[in-house]
């Protein structure tokens, strides 16, 4: 492949790692594009059967419809401290399920990924990583109605009177603030030291705002929609005039996890000096919590919920690639799941029958103790046809935001089907950039030969290594 410069006695050729030269839409910013950026969800009707091409998913029909039972039980809270095991081969999709069924249950239910490898820290205990994961996918939803004043201020006055202490100078008595909603207005006279909260926040008029009646605490909910310009771009909030009267009865919501609350008790708060601060800077990031905190941090969160205070919300851990766990590991798996607060868990693995890590002599289906797969429920993925493939690429490109020529989307599917899928994907974009040097729009069939000359698939390479270890019979590199 080679392109040359507009005038013909300075044509050249191109070298493979030659930038592209910038186009008109170089200044637009571009967003990354995740490996699983088109997975929207499981992609089932409201029967619960899945469609064949639904939410960014192409094929996988028994899997999805699975996952999607699992998703109503996780949803009506009948599959706590349970497991579902992902079983299938690389590339077919097992760590899109569990994105799918993150996607499904919504924002609102604890999503808590992992890698199997991840429990071998050098800071913190195997155990410990274990059930730091089940205690941030385990969600506490407080409830909280508070007294609180609300309004757009329109006045904001303090009052100054002479300082006992001294006979120099004056300090604030209190201070006058006028809040207006909807209904009415109000004017309050406030404690100095919620003054001092008022200029932290930076409040002026025109400001909206709401002080809570037990506590003083200020907040900004934004600036009112009254003093809202005509700008393009805009720096602040702008919020309607509230509803109601100034003083009224607010319901409010925060959603934490046991992990929040765990890590919040565990790390001692210092004080507010500048010795403490830097005392804090320098600690390890990592503080490890012993079970004597949690069974405290459980009894205060059961408190909160026998007073209708807060609500569990038990959401999902996902653990890939969870025969990189040893036996310690699932061992402990084990006595979490069957702990009062359990998360749903998601295991995948691409393994066979596999030796069990940190044994000798225990070969186990999927690398994982027999014990523990009876708690499982398993799911298998299939392997992806030609047609598929063609499919899952035309996908990713239009994701990507590629054009295929004439011939290219079959060229990659045969590709995939001779490779694998991953590495069907992985052309698209070197293929792009490839064509872009040569002054195309899109890829030809020429640009996905050339991808097949500079670079090779996982079985190919397989294939060049001779019987003693060294590449085409030769020494070892």
């Amino acid at each position: 492949m080679k392109a040359t410069s507009a005038t013909p006695s300075t044509s050249a050729p191109v070298a493979h790692n030659a930038l592209p030269p910038p186009s008109a839409t170089s200044n637009a910013r571009s967003s990354r594009i995740a490996p699983h950026s088109h997975i929207k969800g499981l992609g089932l009707t409201s029967d619960g059967l899945a469609a064949p091409d639904g939410a960014g998913f192409i094929g996988q029909t028994n899997a999805r419809e699975a996952c999607g039972v699992v998703v109503d039980l996780v949803k009506s809270r009948k599959f706590s401290g349970r497991a579902l095991l992902l079983v299938g081969a690389p590339g077919t999709g097992k760590t899109a399920l569990a994105l799918a069924v993150s996607h499904e249950l919504g924002t609102k239910v604890p999503f808590c990924p992992m890698v199997g490898s991840e429990v071998y820290s050098t800071e913190v205990k195997k155990t410990e990583v274990l059930a730091e994961s089940f205690r941030r996918a385990i969600g506490l939803r407080i409830k909280e109605t508070k007294e609180v004043y609300e309004g757009e201020v329109t006045e904001l006055t303090p009052a100054e009177s002479e300082n006992p202490l001294s006979g120099y100078g004056k300090t604030v008595s209190h201070v006058i603030v006028g809040l207006k909603t909807v209904k009415g207005t109000k004017q309050l006279r406030l404690d100095p030291t919620i003054y001092e909260a008022i200029l932290k926040e930076k409040i002026v008029v025109g400001d909206v705002i709401y002080v809570e009646a037990n506590t003083g605490a200020v907040k900004v909910v934004g600036r009112s929609d009254a003093y809202a310009s005509s700008y393009d771009l805009e720096s602040e909030t702008y919020v309607p005039l509230p509803k109601g009267d100034v003083h009224k009865r607010k319901e409010l919501v925060q959603d934490v996890t046991l992990g929040d609350l765990d890590a919040a008790n565990a790390r001692p708060q210092g004080g507010q000096d500048i010795m403490s601060v830097m005392g804090s800077l320098v600690k390890s990031g990592r503080t490890e919590v012993t079970d004597k905190l949690r069974r405290e941090v459980n009894k205060v969160v059961k408190g909160y919920v026998d007073q209708g205070v807060a609500e569990v919300v038990p959401g999902v851990v996902f653990i890939d690639e969870v025969h990189m766990l040893d036996i310690e590991c699932f061992t402990y798996l084990n006595a979490l799941l069957e702990s009062p607060m359990a998360p749903t868990v998601i295991l995948a693995t691409n393994r066979g029958n596999a030796l069990v890590r940190g044994t000798t002599d225990i070969v186990s289906p999927h690398g994982v103790p027999v014990d523990l797969l009876d708690r499982c429920l398993i799911v298998k993925t299939d392997g992806y046809n030609r047609e598929q493939i063609g499919k899952v690429v035309q996908l990713r490109a239009n994701v990507e935001g590629l054009k295929l020529g004439s011939g290219v989307l079959e060229r990659i599917a045969e590709e995939g089907e001779r490779g694998s899928m991953r590495y069907a994907l992985q052309l698209l974009t070197p293929a792009s950039i490839l064509a872009g040097l040569s002054g195309r729009s899109q890829i030809e069939v020429e640009d996905i030969g050339e991808m097949n000359e500079l670079f090779l698939d996982a079985k190919t390479s397989a294939t060049n290594i001779g019987a003693d270890g060294g590449f085409d019979g030769g020494k070892m590199w």
